[in-house]
């Protein structure tokens, strides 16, 4: 339910004169930069060089990186979760994870096999969490894709927790082949975008790199402190 904003300008405009400022109800006017270095990094890069780009930068934050289509894409989970010593599991519930064949594996595979698998349920509130705290295994989806930096870009809503990326020992991302872009500034944009364009967007926005790394003053590097040991990337071939 939204809320009503009262006497908003008057306000803003007390505090405004007190600062020495004029009337902030003029239009402020847009500022123009004449050097935009943001923009040069990665500049007319190829989608499979960007992959590149990714690769090199996951070998950097001690994250597997593997690549595959539909027709191997549940075969390869499947492996990863097997290495990872299997369930339980706590996955979003999307429905791209359906539509890329992976329903099978998780709803039917793998509790034969005795893994555990969680679904995220808003209707279930904190018992999710409770999911997600004992789970082995969390699996998400990348929305945007930072090559530069090895970092995945997830979006929660009512069915995307954001304890699924962080709880679980091990952190699996789906990445779209599509949604890697250079850099943290492209991605701000993407975000932005949506805004304009009248979309929601997101009130939790999680940056991830890889599994967690910590160092002291030392830089000792500790890694799972603060989130999962292990981190898996699995780029999907949708292009």
């Amino acid at each position: 339910m939204k809320g009503t904003i009262q006497n908003r300008e008057k306000f803003l405009n007390q505090i405004s004169a007190r600062l020495g400022h004029n009337d902030i109800s003029n239009s402020i006017p847009q500022r123009s930069w004449k050097y935009h270095p943001q923009d040069e990094v990665l500049t007319d890069t190829s989608p499979d060089q960007l992959v590149e780009v990714l690769k090199t930068q996951c070998l950097k934050i001690h994250t597997s990186l593997l690549s595959a289509n539909l027709d191997n894409l549940a075969a390869t989970l499947d492996k990863i979760v097997t290495d990872y010593g299997g369930g339980p599991v706590v996955t979003w519930k999307d429905q791209r994870f359906s539509e890329w064949g992976l329903d099978r594996l998780m709803k039917d595979a793998w509790p034969k096999e005795n893994i555990e698998v969680h679904e995220w349920d808003y209707t279930q509130g904190a018992e999710n969490i409770r999911y997600a705290e004992k789970a082995n295994i969390g699996i998400t989806i990348s929305e945007i894709t930072l090559a530069e930096s090895g970092t995945v870009v997830l979006l929660s809503d009512k069915d995307k927790g954001r304890t699924v990326s962080f709880l679980p020992a091990c952190f699996i991302a789906l990445i779209p082949k599509s949604s890697i872009v250079p850099r943290i500034t492209q991605a701000a944009r993407i975000i932005r975008q949506k805004h304009l364009d009248g979309h929601r967007v997101a009130s939790c926005i999680n940056f991830i790199t890889g599994p967690s790394n910590s160092a002291d003053i030392e830089l000792d590097l500790v890694v799972g402190v603060h989130g999962p040991v292990k981190a898996t990337y699995i780029i999907i071939d949708d292009i």
